[in-house]
Formats: structure tokens, sequence, C-alpha cells
């Protein structure tokens, strides 16, 4: 399954009901398995954002769906990245290679 990485700022909301957050992240894990994805990990971290969270979703719809209610719930804004871990990495990289080959920009 992909991986995605949001970067999440507290919006003033989130900020006023911070007393909140324990509850708030208890559903989105259950948010994010309703839609068959896994929270991998949840940080809250220092610096221009508040949190970092990683997501291991079925497919990049299941991801912005997942996003789109976080989103309208207004407690975070979220930059999402889609990330590729050691053994895809390598495969997107061999796969770019033997293209390049097979067109003749590399020897």
């Amino acid at each position: 399954m992909p991986y995605f990485i949001s970067l999440m700022r507290l919006t003033q909301r989130g900020l006023d009901e911070i007393a909140n957050s324990p509850e708030r992240a208890r559903v989105s894990r259950e948010r994010v398995e309703d839609l068959g994805g896994r929270s991998v990990a949840l940080y809250a971290t220092m610096g221009a954002y508040d949190f970092v969270q990683i997501f291991e979703m079925p497919s990049e719809t299941a991801m912005m769906q997942y996003l789109l209610v976080a989103r309208q719930d207004g407690h975070v804004d979220p930059v999402v990245l889609r990330a590729f871990d050691a053994s895809a990495w390598s495969s997107i990289v061999e796969a770019s290679i033997k293209s390049r080959i097979a067109t003749g920009e590399l020897p």
C-alpha cells in the first residue's frame, strides 16, 4: 500500500480546542481504518509544523477522501507528501534506467 506523510499546522480552532486533541487523534485513526488504511505514526513536532503523521493507505483516492474530511473538521491545515520506501524507490530508479537504455538515452 502507498505511504503518505502529512505535515500539519494547527488552525486557530485546533489551538482553541487543544485539550481535545487526544480524542481527535483517536477519531482520525478510526477514519483511516474505515478507509482501509493505517496510521503508522503520529508525532508532535517543534518548528514549522505542529504534527507529522505517516499513513499507509490503499490508494491516493482513499488518502484524498480522508483529507477532505480532516480539512472539513477545521483543526489542522495539512500538507501531504506521497512517500516511497527504499524498495519502491529502487524499483522506480531501475525502471527509469531501463527505459532510458531502451530509448538510447543511456549506453
